[in-house]
């Protein structure tokens, strides 16, 4: 793994054209610990993620694959429905309380704010799905 990129390991769940649907296993740092019995944090999941592959048809269900992102991706994967948001929210409601002097109008107007920001992420979903592309690559065992 170089610095600049995520990889995941992961299990071909179906093959499609040119498209395949790859299970990955997300843990977080608790789940691995020796405590995560006795803890209420530790949190294990499956994700289904969709890669599309030109070379798709060479992989098959249940073949172990490791999942290749480059890293910026995982910075506006948080920046984009969490950071941005925040800053946004913050600005807006001090900009509201200047103006209005009542902090529950800010509040409810600066979280009215926040509306079409996700609307304007939903809108582009399509586009932010090809920017939040994983390559493949096949494991040999």
């Amino acid at each position: 793994m170089t610095n600049n990129s995520i990889e995941h390991l992961g299990i071909v769940e179906s093959v499609r054209e040119n498209q395949l649907s790859v299970r990955i296993v997300q843990t977080s740092l608790c789940a691995s610990c020796h405590a995560k019995g006795y803890c209420s944090s530790a949190d294990k999941q499956d994700k289904l993620i969709d890669v599309n592959d030109a070379d798709a048809a060479s992989y098959r269900v249940g073949e172990r694959v490791m999942l290749i992102g480059e890293t910026s991706m995982g910075v506006m994967a948080v920046a984009l429905p969490f950071f941005f948001p925040f800053v946004l929210l913050v600005v807006a409601l001090f900009l509201f309380m200047s103006r209005t002097g009542s902090e529950l109008l800010s509040a409810l107007l600066s979280l009215g704010v926040l509306v079409p920001y996700y609307v304007l992420l939903w809108l582009n979903k399509a586009r932010l799905k090809k920017r939040f592309s994983f390559r493949v690559k096949p494991i040999n065992n």
